[in-house]
């Protein structure tokens, strides 16, 4: 059951993401948060080119371990291979958890990824690979992917014609909580290969009635009932056939199978007036279903036998009328496709928004050529081929947007240099000038430190000497020249008074020295304070006028190079697309000429029948 696996996978992965989201709050790693955004919505390629960009970028930095991302790296890798994965990029998702495996990370960690790459290895058709993967796996395993562990490991020995191993392994999955009705109903298959058939009915009848909450497990029981019906009609067991089939929802995905079905238990038991009811209700379904044709003339059979050949004829003519209508759309369909409407129907943008998108195909007015395909179009083999070229027209959609872009890239550098160019030759000749300012005053500034630092060893009281001391100490030296050395009894006494006052000026000195040089240091530091701020300041002026020319310089050989490298892409793209379209249109028109055989032959009976019953019709009327 790949689709019941992938499901269940999906679920486990979300719960990984949602933790994932925890610890990138915590980290607050902005782009790691914005992936995961993305993730959330199921837009996995642009969570893969946000995080897959921010792991890179984090491994260029130059101190990794200081980035936002650094604490978290390791799940941020692992959720790169799991977008991968969903992008169905297997190659690549298979490397980067192959990566983790190797890493030395927690076993919760190690095993889901053992996990997930044996999920890859699975849906790539290599269940022995997917069991190797799985045999990795030691330890503590993350409770939310325990069951799904041992129904993949179940599922690889089913694919690998293992029943006995796989029944062994889901007997312990009868009681999970979420993959009760899958494991149930796999159950029963592994025992119906085993050739267990009478063990495997009585599973099978298990399965379909187990208790189903949502939606897939409802399908899978009506599944494992239509499943069962189908056996017991083919051995003849008509009577509970009937039952099984009677299970099934009129609304479900395998109602009109199971319509069919019971009708022909029914038929088969001689009991042609129960086979009208399912019949009759198939009938009135959607025409362009095979199980839909085939009741139309099925009904009409059951009348013929319950000799009601007048409403027999009716119903043949109706089904004549219809299987025609039905002919010319599947030609009309065949010619649509032909004409290449069928690939634009698939990338209509407003129909792939919509979940059941491939429903809505066949209900569009003007596009025949998808009504009739919605059976092929559900298919595994054709919806992979299907998404990859739905991703192809993806990516060619977003190469144009990324080479429109590149042309605004270069309008905004055309006028950021508009804007810089003019305004940087007086802004960077005013800069120079204060720029040599600056650096003459952190030149005095050294000279002033290396000065303080002599004062320290070898003290001289008069180098710290205020305005006024200075002023007074030059007046005294004149006065003591203007003197001389006359020896009358004035100069004397004036030499006397000039001596005092130098004795005073050098007292101060002496016994403010401490004082004096504890001020200058203090001033020293307070000046270090203002130069630093100038330094961050002439710094920051720098980076801005680095950012500014960096702005728009640079650029055109990078520019030019995504460009040729977009183009080439696109060329590649438009090359893949046409083959890729070409495949499908032939997938679709064999499957459409497939079916206007089973149609074309389903009329010619039901022309030979509608004759048939109105000729007994005549004869019932006559008589």
């Amino acid at each position: 059951m790949p689709t019941v696996l992938a499901t269940r996978a999906a679920l486990a992965a979300a719960a990984l993401l949602y933790a994932g989201a925890a610890r990138a709050g915590d980290s607050h790693d902005l782009y790691f948060g914005e992936a995961l955004y993305h993730a959330y919505q199921e837009h996995w390629f642009e969570a893969l080119e946000r995080l897959d960009s921010e792991v890179a970028q984090h491994f260029r930095v130059d101190e990794p371990g200081l980035d936002s991302l650094a604490p978290f790296i390791a799940t941020a890798e692992f959720d790169v291979g799991d977008f991968e994965l969903r992008y169905r990029m297997h190659q690549r998702a298979g490397r980067a958890i192959t990566a983790v495996l190797e890493a030395d990370v927690p076993d919760p960690v190690r095993n889901d990824a053992a996990f997930r790459l044996a999920r890859l290895d699975f849906q790539k058709g290599q269940p022995q690979d997917a069991l190797d993967a799985l045999a990795r796996i030691h330890g503590e395993v993350p409770e939310a992917i325990r069951d799904d562990v041992e129904f993949l490991r179940a599922n690889a020995q089913l694919a690998l014609g293992r029943p006995e191993q796989a029944v062994a392994l889901l007997e312990q999955l009868r009681g999970s909580e979420t993959l009760g009705p899958f494991s149930a109903y796999n159950l029963g298959i592994a025992l119906l290969q085993e050739e267990r058939t009478e063990d495997a009915l009585r599973q099978l009848d298990r399965a379909g009635q187990v208790e189903a909450l949502d939606e897939p497990a409802r399908a899978i029981r009506d599944k494992s009932n239509l499943v069962l019906g189908t056996l017991l009609f083919e051995a003849s067991h008509f009577g509970p056939a009937q039952q099984s089939l009677d299970r099934v929802r009129l609304d479900g995905p395998f109602s009109n199978q199971a319509l069919l079905r019971a009708g022909w238990a029914d038929a088969a038991a001689q009991n042609f007036a129960r086979a009208v009811v399912p019949w009759s209700l198939l009938a009135k379904r959607d025409a362009t279903d095979a199980a839909v044709q085939e009741a139309l003339l099925a009904l009409p059979y059951a009348y013929s036998h319950l000799d009601v050949h007048g409403r027999a004829a009716l119903l043949y003519g109706d089904a004549v009328a219809t299987l025609g209508t039905q002919l010319q759309r599947v030609d009309a369909s065949i010619a649509s496709v032909r004409k290449g409407a069928f690939l634009e129907a698939l990338v209509r943008e407003e129909i792939r928004q919509d979940e059941e998108w491939v429903i809505r195909l066949r209900s569009l007015p003007d596009a025949p050529e998808t009504f009739y395909l919605a059976t092929l179009m559900a298919s595994h083999d054709f919806q992979t081929a299907l998404q990859n070229y739905l991703d192809l027209e993806d990516m060619r959609r977003r190469l144009g947007r990324w080479l429109a872009s590149l042309d605004a890239f270069e309008d905004a550098i055309r006028l950021r240099r508009a804007h810089y160019a003019p305004l940087l030759p007086e802004i960077d000749a005013e800069f120079r000038r204060l720029d040599a300012r600056m650096r003459l005053r952190l030149e005095q500034r050294e000279r002033l430190r290396e000065r303080l630092n002599d004062l320290l060893t070898t003290p001289r009281p008069e180098h710290l000497a205020t305005t006024d001391e200075q002023e007074l100490g030059a007046w005294i030296e004149s006065a003591e020249e203007r003197l001389g050395e006359a020896s009358d009894p004035q100069n004397e006494t004036l030499r006397r008074r000039v001596a005092r006052l130098r004795g005073l000026l050098s007292f101060a000195l002496e016994t403010n020295y401490q004082e004096r040089l504890t001020q200058a240091h203090a001033h020293l530091a307070a000046l270090e304070g203002d130069v630093a701020r100038l330094q961050a300041r002439h710094e920051a002026f720098v980076r801005t006028r680095q950012a500014a020319t960096h702005s728009y310089v640079g650029y055109d050989e990078t520019i030019a190079g995504l460009r040729s490298r977009a183009s080439a892409a696109l060329e590649r793209l438009s090359s893949l697309m046409t083959r890729q379209g070409e495949v499908l249109e032939r997938v679709a028109i064999a499957e459409l000429e497939s079916r206007r055989e089973r149609i074309a032959t389903s009329l010619s009976q039901a022309r030979f029948a509608f004759a048939d019953s109105y000729d007994r019709a005549a004869k019932a009327q006559a008589h």
